[in-house]
């Protein structure tokens, strides 16, 4: 049973890695159809296939729909990921999270000709109480690579929100941001409270767990 009970209108942390902590992620072809997820299947009616709807889309035949989640902040690592989402709709993340990671699955199981469960469980979701901690955990997701001293062959295989926080580069995954970005006065701004979040987390890090703030030690 899950703990945390997940609400329309509130912001949550979702994350999950690899079962047995195998990567999810094994080339750039993987992580474009995983990003082609999160932007695909965050609609109110379900769709079909990625391949059929993106079709579907370029010839004007089917939109997307409204959202049922705002993606205020992402990263993606070679064994798992973090998501700051909004519920927009009833039940909303679950929906979501659902397809995104069943989709994923049948993809990758395919692909790599294997059976059973990818991912190490259901999804953690704990949800963010305060301003503070969710600003704190925007710079934690956006630099979470650099968090974990990924090297830099690994992260090729990583992405995350960071170009559109810090450098205001275009990103389609994310929405609803502005209860982030609104309260520093450019991306520079952000940038400069992120690096020093950063430093502060890499301390706690080594001295003691940074999961105590951020993030459950299971993922660490």
């Amino acid at each position: 049973m899950r703990k945390e009970v997940i609400t329309e209108g509130e912001h949550y942390h979702i994350y999950n890695r690899g079962v047995e902590k195998r990567n999810i992620f094994e080339d750039e072809k993987d992580i474009t159809r995983f990003i082609r997820g999160m932007i695909e299947f965050n609609a109110k009616k379900p769709i079909g296939s990625l391949f059929e709807n993106a079709f579907l889309l370029k010839s004007g035949k089917c939109k997307s729909g409204d959202k049922i989640v705002d993606i205020v902040s992402y990263c993606i690592n070679p064994n798992h990921f973090h998501l700051i989402l909004f519920s927009r709709a009833p039940n909303g993340i679950q929906k979501y999270m659902h397809r995104l990671g069943a989709g994923y699955t049948r993809y990758f199981n395919e692909k790599y000709k294997r059976t059973g469960s990818l991912f190490q469980g259901t999804y953690k979701a704990k949800r963010i109480t305060t301003n503070e901690y969710l600003t704190y955990l925007s710079a934690y997701v956006n630099l979470n690579s650099k968090v974990h001293r990924l090297g830099s062959l690994v992260t090729k295989l990583s992405r995350s929100s960071w170009d559109f926080f810090a450098n205001s580069k275009t990103d389609h995954i994310v929405s609803g941001t502005e209860i982030i970005t609104k309260q520093f006065r450019n991306s520079k701004d952000y940038e400069s409270f992120a690096l020093d979040a950063l430093r502060l987390m890499l301390e706690q890090k080594d001295t003691s767990d940074v999961s105590e703030f951020f993030i459950e030690s299971e993922l660490d």
